[in-house]
């Protein structure tokens, strides 16, 4: 792996110890259904085009 790579994998699992602090359980361990999880996945994909719009504005100033 390049070290950008790594440097992603790293992030990660610290996002991993996060929610495991936060929440007690972890990906693998959540009891939620498949409807909870693409719901989860539908929020966190708005926020990243949220963010996106963000940097595209500033970038046209």
């Amino acid at each position: 792996m390049s070290r950008i790579e790594d440097e992603v994998c790293k992030k990660i699992q610290g996002r991993a110890a996060v929610g495991k602090d936060k929440y007690g359980v972890t990906m693998e361990t959540a009891p939620l259904s498949k409807l909870e999880w693409l719901r989860h996945a539908q929020e966190e994909a708005m926020d990243l085009a949220v963010y996106l719009q963000k940097l595209i504005e500033l970038e046209e100033e």
